[in-house]
């Protein structure tokens, strides 16, 4: 499924670390792996995106700070969708005229588009 000519991955540095740190927790490893296992595979994430540039900062704009980086890099993208589990925190990015869906409702999008 990855690399994908049917979408892209945007990335910027800021979010870059924040899934390092965050996918490095032992609480967030699956079963059996470990960090290294995790870096390795944000390294191959990081390989295949695209690296945005975020010039214009929407802060404060959704209920959880942290998710404000997460919108910039969708809005300085141009990108359609934010791919998460929680929606419910990106609701005020349809103003912004982004869309949030989980990552089901991803798949069947793509699978849609085949």
């Amino acid at each position: 499924m990855l690399p994908s000519s049917k979408f892209e991955i945007a990335l910027t540095v800021a979010l870059y670390t924040e899934w390092q740190s965050v996918l490095t927790r032992p609480e967030h490893l699956p079963p059996g792996a470990n960090a290294e296992a995790a870096i390795g595979f944000l390294r191959y994430l990081a390989s295949i995106a695209h690296l945005q540039d975020v010039h214009f900062l929407w802060r404060p704009f959704l209920r959880d700070p942290d998710d404000d980086m997460i919108l910039e890099c969708a809005v300085a993208s141009g990108s359609q969708y934010i791919v998460t589990h929680n929606v419910k925190d990106f609701k005020r990015a349809q103003e912004l005229k982004v869309n949030a869906i989980t990552p089901a409702e991803f798949l069947t999008l793509l699978r849609s588009k085949s």
